[in-house]
């Protein structure tokens, strides 16, 4: 029994596939929020600046 729950926890500790998803997925979120701050920001000055063009 305490074997079992040795080899489950070497598992765990080697098996990150789980760790390194979320840690992507945080990274994705960040970039998302990043892109969409900047197009906030920017969306006056694009629309200004290329308003004459449309018309």
């Amino acid at each position: 029994m305490i074997a079992l729950a040795l080899t489950n926890a070497r598992r765990a500790i080697v098996d990150r596939k789980g760790v390194t998803a979320a840690e992507y997925a945080v990274l994705a979120t960040g970039i998302v929020a990043a892109v969409a701050a900047g197009i906030l920001v920017l969306k006056p000055l694009l629309e200004a600046k290329l308003g004459g063009l449309v018309s």
